[in-house]
């Protein structure tokens, strides 16, 4: 079992949601109470065709956007070349 997760890719999870923004410049969202969470996924590829299906589904509301985040940036920063607000590469 362990040899199994050896080779197992590794989990890069993404978000995508969604939801009606205010504004089409900004990201702003109408209301928060009704954002679509569509789910997590563990690669960019699944998170992509989840982003793709759930923004043809509202092709016909301008004002609704679909966004996938990159968790995994969020969760290991230094594994990632995240630089602090000073601009410094931060260290493991």
């Amino acid at each position: 079992m362990s040899s199994e997760r050896e080779k197992a890719p590794k989990q890069l999870l993404h978000l995508v949601f969604g939801g009606e923004l205010t504004n089409l410049d900004g990201l702003e969202f109408r209301d928060l109470a009704s954002l679509d969470i569509v789910g997590i996924f563990p690669s960019y590829a699944e998170a992509y065709t989840a982003w793709k299906a759930a923004a043809q589904k509202t092709v016909d509301n301008a004002e609704t956007r679909y966004f996938i985040v990159h968790m995994h940036r969020l969760l290991e920063p230094e594994q990632n070349g995240a630089v602090s607000l000073s601009g410094d590469k931060v260290e493991a």
